[in-house]
């Protein structure tokens, strides 16, 4: 993924634990810790803005976007890569009961 989430290293420079932000800001450790681990597919602007107030940071401490190297070889990005393959002549609709 090409935002990466750089929280666990702004708390190691701040030397502040994620618990004690999750008391600061008021969101719980489970939340943070999704953040924190880059598995969150979305944060609150009023979320950011508190963790940027807590630890006197700039968002771009935290959210950093890093460019996926593309696949010059065969001329197609590696997004395109990871599509699911197509199935010919199989529509979504084909397979639900009463449609056919």
């Amino acid at each position: 993924m090409p935002i990466n989430i750089n929280l666990d290293v702004v708390l190691a420079q701040r030397k502040m634990r994620l618990n004690e932000l999750s008391d600061a800001i008021g969101v719980t450790m489970p939340n943070l810790s999704i953040l924190k681990t880059g598995k969150a597919k979305a944060i609150r602007f009023s979320t950011l803005e508190a963790i940027c107030r807590v630890l006197e940071c700039q968002p771009g401490d935290i959210i950093e976007f890093v460019e996926e190297p593309t696949n010059d070889e065969s001329g197609k990005d590696e997004k395109d890569d990871n599509r699911a393959p197509r199935r010919s002549g199989v529509g979504v609709f084909s397979r639900c009961k009463g449609r056919g």
